[in-house]
């Protein structure tokens, strides 16, 4: 997990497009995945020993290269080919993403599993880095195993879920969520509006732990705690690490995000102490971001338990029907060049084969690229020309790109016909283009 206070750091703008799905159309509608079955299939219990053998494999590549497996470090590296590895062998489609970031190159591993909507993507993911100053073994080799174990589960029982599956094991989480907000940040709006929700797991053996869950996404949060109350474990909701993992990029681009978390170095209180045993008034994590998070510093109880969790929900989540977004996505992935300071630019979709007006929560995914984001005055137009706005231009805002996705209240407009995303830039020196953007009805 990161420190409490991330900096900003660069990342060099590399092309994604092995990552994405096949080229579609410049505008295109995803379909609604079809009815799921009245129950979905059990998962499968996650073998405790499995899990552990990855960790030792974790701990030794960190042994065997300076102590560490932290970014821009053989250590790292030896790790991705570690799980990369398992996941070829597992029958997933692999690929390396490749970002930079303190002058060294990182690496995302995003790993595919065949079949599923894949209009309807549920990600599962974990930040594979260490800090410099140990192995990293429960932050997080302990999310970045129980994932990769619950990915061969996946392989093992041949799912065939109604979502499309795919894992990810992010670099550089260490140095300020770098890996995860650049693979967000280069996914096209259209792409990004087919991810049904991501799932986040960034220390989840501590060994004096609590049980912790994410509150972002109702549906989410309802399936981690309908698994603990099934087996009369008590959670909390997190927040010592709210904002501090991976899932943040993703939940401020709009997708339905969750996870678990055992706790790092806040204190264990009496009554929690209580509840889930271990000793009060020490830290969740004695070795948070030190050198002895080595493979000593794991509970095995909760490491287990948590490991079945995300199964759990993997197979849960993946049934049709379960998580957001409903209905179809409308997009336009057609680039349209933004003229610096100059009128007002569109890019249509075209809305077919609804039926009365549009929701009243319409979900508006938008990706422009530019130079300087705060020069840019961004306008969703109804069929009827409506303007909805959904960016005013801001003199302070010197960051690049306008990635977002944005809520309005389109329910007295009707839904078919023709939709623009307006575009205008009013100051001068810096230039872009629209890259996509979509619509959820």
């Amino acid at each position: 997990m990161s420190p409490a206070r991330p900096r900003s750091l660069s990342v060099a703008a590399l092309a994604v497009a092995a990552l994405l799905a096949a080229a579609a159309p410049a505008v295109q509608a995803a379909p609604t995945a079809g009815t799921a079955p009245a129950a979905p299939a059990a998962a499968p219990d996650i073998p405790l020993a499995d899990v552990k053998a990855h960790l030792t494999q974790l701990q030794s590549i960190a042994t065997a290269n300076g102590g560490n497996r932290a970014h821009g470090r053989a250590g790292y590296k030896a790790s991705v080919d570690y799980v990369k590895a398992k996941l070829d062998a597992a029958g997933y489609t692999t690929a390396l993403q490749q970002f930079t970031s303190g002058g060294a190159t990182g690496y995302n591993l995003i790993a595919d599993w065949p079949g599923g909507d894949p209009g309807q993507v549920l990600m599962a993911g974990s930040h594979l880095d260490s800090v410099t100053s140990g192995a990293g073994i429960n932050d997080n080799g302990s999310g970045s195993a129980a994932v990769l174990e619950t990915a061969l589960a996946v392989s093992r029982a041949r799912l065939a879920p109604d979502k499309h599956l795919r894992f990810a094991w992010w670099g550089a989480e260490e140095l300020g969520l770098v890996g995860s907000k650049y693979y967000v940040n280069n996914l096209a709006a259209a792409e990004r509006s087919k991810l049904a929700g991501y799932l986040n797991f960034d220390m989840i053996g501590s060994p004096n732990p609590g049980y912790f869950v994410y509150d972002d996404d109702p549906v989410i949060e309802q399936t981690f705690k309908d698994y603990y109350a099934g087996l009369s474990i008590p959670t909390e909701i997190e927040t010592e690490g709210d904002g501090r993992s991976d899932h943040a990029p993703f939940k401020n681009a709009g997708v339905p995000v969750g996870g678990l978390f055992s706790g790092a170095d806040y204190t264990k209180t009496s009554a929690q102490a209580q509840k889930w045993g271990g000793t009060a008034g020490q830290a969740f994590d004695r070795c948070y971001h030190s050198s002895c998070d080595t493979t000593a510093n794991i509970n095995d109880t909760a490491l287990d338990r948590n490991s079945d969790a995300i199964a759990h929900a993997v197979w849960t989540l993946s049934a049709g029907t379960t998580t957001p977004p409903a209905g179809t996505v409308f997009s336009n992935t057609a680039d349209v060049a933004v003229p610096d300071n100059g009128a007002a630019v569109t890019s249509p979709v075209s809305v077919t084969g609804r039926t009365g007006n549009a929701p009243s929560a319409l979900k508006v995914a938008v990706d422009i690229k530019h130079t300087y984001r705060g020069d840019l005055v961004v306008d969703l137009l109804a069929p009827d020309g409506t303007a909805y706005r959904l960016k005013n231009s801001s003199g302070s805002d010197s960051a690049d790109n306008v990635i977002a996705t944005y809520t309005v209240n389109a329910s007295s407009e009707t839904a078919n016909g023709t939709w623009k995303l307006q575009v205008r830039d009013v100051a001068a020196q810096d230039t872009g283009y629209i890259d996509s953007w979509g619509l959820t009805f």
